[in-house]
């Protein structure tokens, strides 16, 4: 049964919860947009193309919302409780900070599986989405849009020029296109003027010029003699086909085996399958070695108890060689040599793509469970640091919180990084930032259950008067040195 007590708590976590959650999913977005800024202006996207892209990768961003939110709201939460010394009443009924943290320890607990379900469920099939709709994005043109006096080079085989454009959009003068559609030819036309507008289906530009001339270069690639054409119009009317221009579907199967389109059962299967081809690579590779080196097919029982050959005194083994058969083995020496040499770059380059996908599968797979723990890490940093802090809103609170996750992310993106770099293993690359601080939610748990003053500037204050009388005769004696 919830008493009202727990009541009391849950309420006053749920409002800054909800707002805090929605400012730093809002920040996030806004980063992200500015991200991939360059990547959707001046491309004549339409709104829900926009849309849908904002939606898939507002997706992924859960992840670092959560436990920033859940930092944030819980310092506000037990700050403000400690400031209106609803805190120092609760305590001196007998309740301690663990039971009045119970239901919010709770709340953090669902929050952590909601978070892992979404790292599992949603996001690997919004990060395909994503990905896919950037990819059509990215190798999208910009919109058609000619502007005086600078080249157009968009449209596939042509660069087109105009010198000037009339307020009704349509109306061109000094029109200069070039043309080249194969690497012999090199057509032109310029007309002092002409309109240009787009046909019923929008899928070609039509120009119609007026007073101009069309240059033109016949020939073929194998015949040197070419024939140049110059042809005067007063009339000329030219079609250019912009479906390129277009945005084109990618299929989601493009994308699909990317490890951040996986969830846990499949990146299980595929990290398997992954091992499995290493470990054969591996075998395929000594046994290749072993049929040009041929002592390592033998058995120890063989090779290790023949008979030692005794060279007298300081005789080499090419010195027991006839003079006619040190150069045959010196090129097979070469030769064997050569042969291993390759075989191991080649098999070595492809083993350590191997591992490095490896590396990369079991990176996405910590990651989930990392990412959804920090939301209870985070919650007891927050929490008792709330309590001991005493001071509510959003000043002092958002100072300490967007501290320690701009500790938590970079030890995220160190480890990361190490983890990639083959410098820690995958576990303690992508547990670093829990492993770092889970000691100090601890720390600061035990310390605000005996009302520590630790943050309060009077216990410091107080502290060194006491110290003063004790450091003068110091100061007073280095001071008669001097």
């Amino acid at each position: 049964m919830i008493k009202k007590l727990d009541k009391l708590i849950i309420k006053s976590f749920i409002g800054p919860f909800i707002v805090t959650f929605f400012i730093a999913f809002f920040v996030l977005m806004m980063q992200t947009l500015w991200k991939y800024i360059d990547d959707l202006v001046g491309k004549d996207l339409d709104l829900f193309t926009i849309g849908e892209f904002i939606w898939y990768a507002s997706a992924s961003l859960l992840t670092l919302t959560m436990p920033i939110a859940i930092l944030i709201s819980s310092i506000m939460t037990f700050g403000n409780l400690g400031e209106t010394f609803e805190l120092v009443a609760i305590k001196s009924a007998g309740i301690s900070l663990l039971r009045f943290m119970r239901p919010l320890i709770i709340v953090a607990i669902i929050l952590c599986g909601i978070t892992f379900i979404f790292a599992n469920y949603v996001i690997p099939y919004a990060n395909l989405k994503f990905r896919t709709i950037y990819y059509d994005i990215s190798f999208k043109k910009p919109a058609l849009n000619l502007k005086p006096g600078s080249f157009y080079k968009y449209i596939p085989g042509y660069a087109i020029k105009i010198g000037k454009k009339d307020a009704d959009g349509k109306t061109i003068h000094n029109v200069v296109i070039y043309e080249q559609q194969t690497a012999l030819q090199d057509n032109s036309i310029i007309a002092e003027k002409g309109t240009m507008s787009l046909s019923a289906d929008s899928k070609y530009l039509v120009f119609v010029l007026q007073n101009g001339y069309r240059f033109q270069e016949r020939g073929t690639a194998l015949d040197t003699s070419t024939e140049f054409i110059r042809m005067g119009f007063k009339e000329y009317k030219k079609l250019f086909d912009i479906t390129a221009l277009q945005m084109s579907k990618t299929s989601d199967t493009l994308f699909k085996n990317d490890f951040k389109m996986l969830s846990i059962r499949l990146l299980n299967r595929t990290i398997d399958s992954l091992q499995i081809a290493r470990d054969s690579l591996a075998k395929k590779l000594n046994k290749d070695v072993g049929y040009q080196v041929h002592y390592l097919n033998m058995g120890d029982s063989i090779w290790r108890k023949a008979p030692a050959v005794t060279l007298k005194n300081d005789t080499t083994f090419l010195a027991m060689l006839p003079d006619s058969a040190k150069s045959l083995v010196y090129e097979n020496a070469i030769s064997l040599l050569n042969t291993l040499k390759n075989n191991y770059q080649n098999s070595g380059v492809e083993l350590n793509g191997k591992e490095r996908e490896v590396r990369i599968g079991k990176i996405e797979w910590h990651r989930k469970f990392s990412l959804s723990l920090a939301c209870l890490v985070l919650f007891f940093i927050g929490a008792p640091m709330g309590s001991i802090i005493r001071k509510g809103g959003l000043g002092m609170p958002l100072v300490v919180a967007i501290l320690f996750f701009l500790i938590f992310h970079l030890l995220n993106m160190f480890g990361e990084k190490f983890v990639k770099e083959e410098i820690m293993t995958p576990f303690f690359g992508m547990w670093l930032a829990i492993l770092v601080l889970t000691p100090v939610g601890i720390f600061f748990t035990y310390k605000a259950m005996h009302d520590s003053q630790l943050f309060n500037k009077e216990f410091y204050y107080r502290f060194f008067k006491n110290i003063r009388p004790m450091l003068k005769p110091i100061a007073d004696k280095f001071s008669r040195k001097k």
